[in-house]
């Protein structure tokens, strides 16, 4: 059985350090992290599960360098304990009125009319519990509502993970490609393409947008990245969206949301639309 190296991250819940500590683990790991309040609130504990190798034990080990006045557990677990305890807790998600994210367990519940997207809450790449996944998820049922996007149309989903995206948009009718600079994020989005029955509709290959064919151009591109990343690639991404289409950025916090906006104005763009879920924001031109 194999065995998970969970590496426990705790730090006061004092001005912005939970926020840093978030920011940095999203520049580290492509896969998502629990995050619980703990102590009566006074502290916030960010929880990572990976395969127990050797870069996960540098990961560790970069953690304790890189933060070394907050406690740090690292503990190893076996791999079925850690999926069981994800089915415990693990809750769909309704996003708008249009999609729900449902582990395969939850496969065939009733949800109405709205659209399943089925993922595996496994080691890597996110769950869709994080905020940015619905900032990203609303903003594609709002275009689908208001006739902007639909059957017919192409997407990108750049920085694709476990795919949740681009599999949102296939179940609206489009077709199109995610890109990811991790082949086990591509490799695990592969799995959940086909979990979906949407492998045929959303092509995958490893690379970023500087991958993509100069003229090849989208009707919504999607990035859920990190804010310096689409800072620098912003001249670069607007030229991929098609006349008159959409684009939808996130993985933003809201403290940087005026700096990414910026730089897309400056590549062209007219001001966003700007939409704010707690401490993180998405930018919506469509």
């Amino acid at each position: 059985m194999r065995k998970l190296l969970r590496v426990d991250i705790t730090a006061p819940d004092q001005g912005d350090l939970a926020e840093r500590v978030e920011a940095w683990l999203s520049e580290r790991t492509a896969q998502g992290w629990e995050e619980a309040s703990v102590d009566d609130g006074a502290a916030v504990r960010f929880r990572v599960h990976l395969e127990d190798a050797p870069p996960a034990r540098d990961f560790a080990d970069e953690a304790a360098r890189d933060w070394p006045a907050l406690s740090i557990a690292v503990s190893t677990i076996e791999e079925e304990d850690w999926g069981a305890a994800w089915m415990a807790f693990f809750t769909p998600i309704e996003v708008g009125s249009v999609f729900e994210i449902l582990p395969p367990w939850m496969e065939g519940k009733d949800i109405g009319d709205r659209k399943p997207i089925l993922i595996e809450p496994k080691m890597a790449f996110g769950t869709g519990h994080h905020p940015t996944t619905a900032l990203c998820l609303e903003a594609f049922a709002d275009c689908f509502a208001a006739g902007r996007i639909g059957p017919g149309n192409r997407f990108l989903d750049l920085g694709t993970g476990s795919g949740i995206l681009g599999i949102g948009l296939c179940k609206l009718g489009l077709t199109g490609v995610g890109l990811d600079i991790d082949p086990q994020a591509v490799w695990c989005a592969a799995e959940n393409l086909r979990r979906n029955h949407v492998e045929a509709a959303m092509g995958l290959a490893v690379g970023g947008a500087g991958s993509l064919a100069e003229g090849a151009v989208f009707d919504i591109v999607a990035a859920n990245i990190l804010a310096a990343p689409l800072v620098a690639m912003a001249g670069r991404l607007v030229r991929h969206v098609a006349p008159g289409g959409v684009l939808v950025l996130s993985g933003i916090l809201t403290t940087q949301a005026s700096d990414v906006a910026a730089a897309y104005r400056a590549a062209g763009l007219p001001e966003p639309e700007t939409r704010e879920s707690g401490e993180w924001a998405s930018l919506v031109w469509r």
